[in-house]
């Protein structure tokens, strides 16, 4: 079979396509013909090298958490799901044994990792994390939803989200933020949203944002979101300077929900504020498969439409990592293999 792998942790021009054998079930395991696998920052952190988890012994390396698609084979022991059901994957891998484990959510587990190697034409994975697709949800979009919109879901829960809220989106434009997005019109929330393209933010509005704010700079970007309200949520997918922004502008007893680093690894918060303010800063990471078993059920009703930016053959991924890097997108980018 034919695969994406990265075969120097230099960037885009690192990915080549190789060929591998056909992987096979076994016990718990199923394989899937893939259809579509949506890449993410997390993949681009690795292929620039930036991510402690895979170094130059790890090469060639297959990414790819997003995978949606039919199921070819299964091993022994899988239930669920046979051969020729359409479905997509939760990519959480868990321990099954820590106490966070036992207590849930599964996300919070001690060894919580990710599953890569959906960037194929087969992938082999656990069969217990597979989602059996409706009717109506192609593989295209499914592969959209798992890492962005389960993200942003579980974020939107964490700051107890609800109907009539104010919610805080800086970087409204790439794939957790216009999951966020969406996903608060569907909670009943209002948002404000940032970007430093009017073209990408008029996209976003299109898909319901309520208040865009065209800067880069967190003193204007402050300034212009005090004159909108007082944000009950913030969520953050940016870190760096954005999370002072968010908390100083969020109301009192509100809460920032933070899930990545794009902007930097680190940020600084006023702690008179957090406390006299009763705000809460809170981190998240990835969501549980019950989310994105509910979010596949909001898409097949209507009331979810994951935003899908472009589509590339498995041949051109090396292009749509470039996409992703130049921050052109609006949405998810996909690959088709």
């Amino acid at each position: 079979m034919r695969a994406a792998a990265f075969t120097e942790l230099s960037g885009p021009e690192g990915v080549r396509t190789i060929e591998r054998d056909t992987p096979e079930p076994g016990p718990g395991e199923a394989t899937v013909d893939v259809a579509a696998c949506a890449i993410n920052r997390h993949d681009l952190w690795i292929l620039e090298g930036d991510s402690a988890m895979v170094d130059a012994d790890d090469l060639p390396f297959v990414t790819g958490l997003d995978v949606a698609g039919v199921v070819s084979e299964v091993g022994d022991g899988v239930r669920g799901v046979e051969p020729g059901d359409r479905v997509v994957l939760c990519p959480n891998e868990t321990c099954g044994e820590c106490r966070f484990c036992r207590e849930g959510p599964e996300n919070t587990c001690e060894r919580f990792s990710l599953y890569h190697g959906g960037l194929a034409e087969t992938a082999c994975v656990e069969g217990d994390r597979l989602i059996p697709l409706p009717d109506g949800v192609d593989a295209t979009t499914a592969a959209a939803i798992p890492t962005a919109y389960m993200t942003a879901f579980h974020m939107l829960r964490r700051a107890e989200v609800g109907p009539g809220d104010l919610v805080f989106v800086p970087g409204a434009t790439g794939g957790v933020g216009v999951a966020a997005v969406q996903l608060s019109a569907v909670f009943g929330a209002e948002t404000i949203g940032t970007s430093t393209s009017a073209s990408k933010l008029e996209r976003v509005r299109e898909l319901g944002l309520d208040h865009g704010v065209e800067s880069a700079d967190v003193d204007e970007i402050r300034t212009a979101v005090e004159r909108i309200g007082e944000p009950d949520a913030v969520i953050n997918h940016l870190g760096g300077e954005f999370t002072r922004l968010g908390q100083s502008v969020m109301r009192r007893g509100g809460t920032m929900a933070i899930c990545g680093r794009t902007a930097g690894g680190e940020s600084t918060i006023d702690i008179a504020s957090l406390f006299l303010g009763h705000k809460r800063i809170v981190g998240s990471t990835m969501g549980t498969q019950d989310d994105l078993r509910r979010l596949v059920e909001l898409t097949a009703d209507g009331d979810l439409e994951p935003e899908i930016d472009e589509t590339y053959a498995l041949a051109d991924t090396d292009a749509a990592f470039a996409a992703m890097q130049d921050r052109e997108s609006v949405g998810k980018i996909v690959v088709e293999p």
